[in-house]
């Protein structure tokens, strides 16, 4: 089989990294180029020591780099930054998947009211194909654009979709409490995400909108044909990877067995595990993996479904479902390079 060559560009941040770890051991895709501005002609071994011996390449500054010449780049950079670079590489026939939020909205409006900035391609918004394959597992397979989903959005839209499909939801007010590891902030300094900041603290964030709100809502509404209304409040706790997120919504009555909805909405995907009843996923369970754990019960009155929904915020939240999505496009085995165990403890 040919093998497919990749690029990513942004290969210093923990997404990036991740990318990297996971496409060094890849049985078809080959890895041939790396880019960094920051550490542009420092080998990749040298900056990240876990992939001595396995990565043999050097980081290209970003300005430099063929990236035309390539079957499938990524974009591990901050948002706004893929959006300037979509475009070319689409005409030069690369296909691009962006783990930032450039293309995950369909409104350009949208966009810029949450990001800040004027989107450059807002024409490329209604063709980019949310990467989300146990939704659009088939449009993802004939994309040329994939925007990989957001890490809060992968849990929480996995949670509460075969509620969404099974028609008990006796409300579509949903409600999304969700934690997070500081790995989610990114690389750079920043002083809340310090260890002396984070450690032994617990807080929310962005109670008042966070960038991932309209994402879930949108991906959600798109799913149930109507409006969804989603309570999403977010929170930081003391760990580097993960992420928990616990999911209410009011269901019809109290005689569903919610159980057997799950197991059935999620037993041919490859990467949902749905626990057995009276049992709860921990965020390490999933560690390092590409990997979606949940629990769905009842509350005691009955009226109420709760699901706890679990995955590593830089793997099936970012890295893994990104080279997931790789496999799709280029029609492998979709588990190609994911056959990772969590790592414990």
């Amino acid at each position: 089989m040919k093998k497919i060559k990749a690029a990513i560009v942004g290969g210093t941040g923990y997404a990036g990294v991740e990318l990297i770890r996971l496409l060094a051991r890849h049985p078809v895709a080959s890895l041939s180029l790396l880019t960094s501005r920051a550490d542009a002609g420092r080998r990749v071994d040298e900056v990240f020591l876990n992939l001595r011996g396995e990565v043999d390449l050097e980081f290209t500054d970003p300005g430099k780099a063929p990236l035309e010449e390539y079957d499938v780049v990524f974009f591990a950079t901050p948002n706004g930054t893929a959006m300037h670079e979509a475009g070319r590489l689409l005409e030069a026939g690369v296909r691009v998947i962006d783990l930032a939020a450039d293309f995950r909205l369909r409104d350009p409006q949208i966009w810029s009211q949450w990001y800040g900035m004027e989107h450059a391609c807002p024409e490329l918004l209604q063709e980019a194909v949310y990467g989300l394959p146990e939704i659009n597992r088939e449009l993802i397979r004939n994309a040329r654009l994939v925007a990989n989903p957001g890490c809060y959005p992968t849990a929480v839209i996995l949670g509460f979709l075969p509620l969404l499909h099974s028609g008990v939801l006796g409300s579509l007010r949903l409600i999304a409490d969700a934690k997070s590891g500081t790995s989610g902030a990114g690389r750079k300094a920043v002083l809340n995400t310090l260890f002396a900041e984070a450690g032994e603290n617990f807080r929310a964030y962005g109670v008042q909108g966070h960038r991932h709100l309209p994402e879930i809502t949108q991906v959600l509404s798109e799913v149930r044909k109507e409006d969804v209304d989603v309570v999403f409040v977010p929170h930081l706790v003391p760990m580097i990877r993960g992420i928990h997120a616990t999911l209410y919504a009011e269901i019809k009555e109290d005689k569903i067995d919610l159980q057997a909805i799950y197991e059935e909405a999620y037993a041919a995907e490859p990467f949902v595990d749905v626990m057995p009843p009276g049992t709860s996923p921990e965020t390490r369970s999933v560690r390092g993996a590409n990997l979606c754990r949940m629990a769905v019960s009842q509350s005691p009155a009955g009226r109420m479904a709760i699901v706890l929904s679990v995955i590593d915020n830089l793997v099936k939240g970012a890295a893994g479902q990104a080279v997931q999505n790789m496999n799709l496009m280029f029609g492998i085995d979709e588990k190609a390079g994911l056959d990772i165990l969590p790592a414990l403890p």
